[in-house]
């Protein structure tokens, strides 16, 4: 699994309907199913993560797989061995799935080239991060009975975010409407020559909105000033009980974390939106489960 923009609508319905009965195993005195059993999976992340890696962990575990954790930081690649090299020489293990979080798209697909394993992406640069998209439809379509035609609000850092571009390939996929908002400088050029809404006005864009999926300002990619300040990113662009109050009644918040509190969404709304952000975390592993049983039962890309 690579991606979202290139995964049929009928193979996301598939996960979710996976994802929905695997939910009930976490509830269990014994919270492991033998789907996965004699198969490994590497956990081959390059860059930071505390919620991807972690439910991919406890998702393999639960299907039973057996699970190496790879730290760059710790690796080889510290001594000048080459992110092919590594990947070669774990391959050398024959493991069955990686799990494959990476700086650049360009490095993700070389990566397919020198292995033999199923490999799931788990965040590749500026690109994609497909099972986040995947976690957040699903969230919604719980809460909402539907992803189907939905206004879709994506606020804050879209140009570095991945996980706008899938959620834009995905939501998309269900005919829902996508509005991005965010200054002008972070959102992406050629977004409204794709058929994508773009606002500059978080005031105005609430409003109509079914879901708002609040973003981390994503200061680690950024290679100059994309805005004054932070006070002044967020005194435009938070999420704040005035502006939360324009929006409809029963509107979705959704973030993918780690939440920025006081810079993307106010305290103050703590109460209000943390419970659902905390669900989309519980769903993330449901899920992962149904990614990883997909990917680790066929010989194909999803």
């Amino acid at each position: 699994m690579l991606g979202i923009k290139a995964l049929p609508r009928e193979e996301i319905e598939a996960i979710f309907s996976l994802a929905k009965s695997f939910q009930e195993i976490s509830t269990r005195e014994v919270k492991k199913v033998p789907a996965l059993r004699g198969k490994t999976l590497i956990n081959l992340f390059f860059e930071n993560s505390t919620r991807t890696r972690t439910s991919f962990e406890l998702a393999a575990k639960r299907l039973s797989a057996d699970v190496v954790n790879f730290s760059a930081s710790s690796s080889s690649l510290a001594k000048g061995e080459t992110i092919i090299d590594t990947v070669k020489n774990l391959e050398a293990y024959h493991p069955d799935i990686f799990v494959i979080r990476v700086g650049s798209s360009a490095a993700l697909y070389a990566l397919t080239q020198h292995t033999e394993a199923s490999i799931v992406n788990a965040g590749d640069g500026r690109n994609e991060h497909p099972t986040q998209a995947l976690l957040d439809m699903f969230t919604v379509s719980q809460q909402l009975g539907s992803c189907e035609k939905l206004k879709v609000l994506i606020v804050g850092d879209i140009l570095h975010s991945r996980v706008a571009r899938s959620n834009m390939f995905g939501f998309r996929k269900f005919a829902s409407q996508i509005i991005l908002c965010g200054p002008p400088s972070l959102v992406p050029f050629d977004c409204a020559e794709e058929g994508i809404r773009v606002e500059y006005d978080l005031d105005a864009a609430v409003e109509s909105a079914d879901v708002i999926i609040m973003l981390r300002v994503q200061q680690e990619r950024q290679t100059s000033a994309f805005f004054p300040s932070l006070r002044e990113y967020s005194k435009n662009y938070a999420l704040t009980p005035r502006r939360l109050a324009r929006a409809r009644k029963d509107a979705l918040v959704l973030h993918p974390g780690p939440v920025n509190w006081d810079v993307e969404i106010h305290s103050s709304l703590k109460w209000r939106v943390h419970p659902l952000i905390l669900k989309q975390a519980e769903n993330g592993l449901a899920v992962r489960m149904a990614v990883l049983f997909s990917v680790g039962t066929k010989k194909r890309t999803l």
